[in-house]
């Protein structure tokens, strides 16, 4: 009701407004600033036409002057007011005229023709809102027909409680408890027809076949689903089968690659001429030429060593020039921790803590020699052992320092630094096997014992061990049993 009340007040307001717009016209026309010439009187007469014209043959201005009457200005006619009342009379469609065309002076012919076009837009002006005012009646009559077909849906209780929808007070039919209850009525209503809209198909099928026909379709869906999970679990079995006989391809590529490769090894034993058994101190390193980037790396790091016996077979292919070095042990902050090394035309040195020691050894023959070296910290004692015997010993080497643990042991070239920089002037050119490390010094009878292979032992700290050992840079690792194969060499 409130809206409908909302409506019918703009639909009065824009009345009025047009009514008010039609007043303020009028002494626009008739301002004094368009005045004819002559003076009071004739804008006198000038008024009255004006409103002869706006009021028509029943106006408050009196009657149009007829044709070949005297003007109005000779009898001037009491001031009366311009806007005595509203402007409620149809307008004519064409302002009267007093005298001929001819008969007018200019300036009121001018004041003639705008006294025409206003009354024309006037006219215009009342007629559109004449229009609306229909058009919103007939929105008011819509709306108030919808409003009661929705009423005639609502339950008997809320049909007759509170006062009808004619009032246009605010009472208890405009509450907006009512106003909620009356929306979800006719949201209730809708949803109400759409259900029936909805079942109305199902029902009309069902009447017409006499036999329950959605039974067969639920039944060949269900039979589709059946076939479709079977073909699903068809395909997930293929692909399991197809994911186990790759691996197993696979596995049996590996076992015959093993298979493969123990036949090459086996052929490379035959040729060689090797037994059987080949224990896993039987190979060597070898580096073929000076660099610094061939070399063998031990895995296994050192505890600290208060006395240490390293014992290996060498064979030089230096061609009679420095040995260069044969192993190097670094630990952080010193790189010259143990070293074996031979350089220029100077002998071979044991370095031992940057302390040096000259070794009374000999390997430019290019052939295998046994080379051991045993040291102590108490008073630095050395002693240098070539094909198991004695060749020099000394005191003072490094006295009272332990070997330092955790530090890298590389064979076959000199560290500058922990575990590179190697110079490859200082490279050691040729074959080293058995390479053994102890924590206490041999007997000489031991050192005798593994220089003619009769009492062969491993190192107790580094055993020579395929596992334990890595070649890089191109240096080889080749099986070789020393004691064997330094005869045919």
């Amino acid at each position: 009701m409130k809206f409908l009340a909302v409506l019918l007040a703009a639909g009065m307001l824009a009345f009025l407004g047009a009514v008010i717009c039609i007043i303020a016209s009028v002494p626009l026309a008739a301002s004094p600033a368009r005045a004819l010439p002559g003076g009071a009187d004739n804008a006198s007469a000038a008024a009255s036409r004006s409103l002869s014209a706006l009021h028509g043959a029943g106006g408050s201005a009196g009657p149009p002057a007829l044709p070949g009457a005297p003007a109005a200005s000779a009898h001037p006619l009491p001031p009366v007011p311009l806007f005595s009342r509203f402007l409620c009379t149809p307008l004519a469609a064409a302002c009267p005229s007093g005298a001929e065309p001819g008969d007018a002076a200019p300036g009121e012919r001018e004041e003639l023709l705008l006294l025409q076009s206003t009354a024309e837009q006037l006219r215009q002006t009342a007629l559109q809102q004449e229009a609306r005012i229909r058009a919103d009646q007939d929105t008011i009559r819509e709306l108030t027909g919808k409003l009661g077909r929705c009423e005639s849906g609502l339950p008997r209780g809320l049909q007759e409680a509170g006062p009808r929808r004619d009032t246009m007070a605010d009472g208890p039919w405009d509450s907006p408890a009512l106003i909620l209850e009356l929306e979800d009525a006719v949201r209730a209503l809708r949803d109400r027809i759409d259900r029936i809209e909805q079942e109305l198909p199902a029902r009309v099928n069902f009447s017409a076949a006499p036999a329950p026909a959605p039974v067969v379709p639920t039944a060949l869906h269900s039979k589709m689903d059946e076939l479709e999970g079977q073909l699903l679990a068809k395909v997930l079995a293929l692909e399991k089968e197809r994911v186990a006989l790759g691996h197993s391809n696979q596995q049996q590529r590996q076992e015959v690659e093993k298979e493969l490769d123990a036949l090459q090894d086996r052929v490379a034993e035959l040729e060689h001429g090797s037994s059987a058994y080949s224990p896993p101190d039987a190979f060597k390193i070898s580096i073929p030429i000076r660099n610094n980037y061939m070399y063998a790396r031990v895995r296994k790091a050192l505890p600290e060593l208060y006395a240490f016996t390293v014992c290996m077979w060498l064979r030089s292919r230096s061609g009679g020039t420095s040995q260069g070095t044969p192993f190097s042990y670094s630990v952080p902050g010193q790189a010259n921790e143990i070293v074996l090394l031979e350089a220029g035309h100077d002998p071979m040195e044991l370095l031992i803590n940057d302390k040096v020691a000259q070794l009374p050894l000999s390997l430019k023959d290019n052939g295998w020699h046994h080379i051991c070296i045993a040291w102590t910290t108490r008073d630095g004692l050395w002693s240098a052992y070539q094909d198991g015997e004695l060749r020099g010993s000394g005191e003072n080497l490094a006295a009272w320092h332990p070997i330092k643990p955790h530090g890298i042991l590389i064979l076959g070239q000199e560290q500058d630094t922990l575990g590179g920089r190697f110079d490859a002037t200082q490279a050691f050119v040729g074959d080293i096997a058995q390479f053994n490390l102890w924590d206490h010094a041999l007997t000489p009878a031991q050192v005798l014992g593994i220089a003619n292979c009769t009492g062969p032992l491993l190192g107790n700290i580094l055993p020579w061990e395929d596992k334990l050992v890595e070649a890089f840079g191109g240096a080889t690792k080749t099986a070789f049993d020393v004691c064997k194969g330094r005869a045919k060499a």
